[in-house]
């Protein structure tokens, strides 16, 4: 690898770097790679989840089983493919303990400020003039997933809003591109019903 200005490495490339570095018992790299993948997973778990606190112990939780695992990562793998299969493995866990817990629900408030977990998930910003329209849009499409059973949201989270492929999905979820591709195909159908008087 070089060190020149004009030769920045993938971020892939750094991934590996920092795990090698991880596995070599420098402990630091796990910083590294928190700094890198810690807010997108965070947000893509919201999603899964439908909790911040969920959410939030997950990722921590996730970042836990890389330091654990750190010596058995293969330097062929993606990481970030091999980061999101550890978290979607915890969120299938989870789900199984939640189904026999109390959910909550996307419309819950989640504080003093009388604002729901729905309304608190990151979007990207509309035009000034579309805010309005855009936002209610956008809740009810968080409503709508946050509702679908679990391996639908896992497959239309992971596709649409991580932008994944398909065949990355399928690893992350531990399942078929053909699995991948019926179950997106399940969740549209369930959502274009549910959301046709906005659509």
């Amino acid at each position: 690898m070089s060190d020149t200005p004009d030769a920045q490495p993938s971020p892939e490339a750094r991934d590996r770097a920092d795990m090698e570095r991880l596995a070599a018992g420098h402990d630091a790299a796990l910083n590294d790679l928190m700094a890198r993948h810690a807010v997108p997973l965070f947000h893509c778990l919201c999603r899964m989840l439908g909790n911040e606190d969920d959410a939030n112990d997950l990722a921590q939780e996730t970042f836990v089983r890389v330091f654990r695992a750190r010596a058995g990562f293969r330097t062929n793998e993606k990481f970030s493919t091999w980061l999101y299969t550890i978290a979607a493995n915890l969120a299938r866990n989870h789900f199984r303990w939640r189904a026999r817990h109390p959910n909550v629900s996307l419309e819950a408030e989640t504080g003093e400020s009388g604002q729901t977990l729905g309304g608190t998930l990151p979007a990207d910003g509309p035009a000034p003039n579309e805010q309005a329209q855009t936002v209610e849009r956008a809740a009810a499409v968080r409503v709508a997933v946050g509702r679908l059973p679990e391996e639908l949201r896992a497959a239309i989270v992971l596709y649409e809003w991580e932008e994944r492929s398909v065949a990355e999905a399928a690893v992350i979820l531990e399942t078929t591109p053909k699995a991948v591709e019926s179950r997106l195909y399940r969740a549209r159908q369930v959502l274009r019903e549910r959301l046709k008087n906005l659509l």
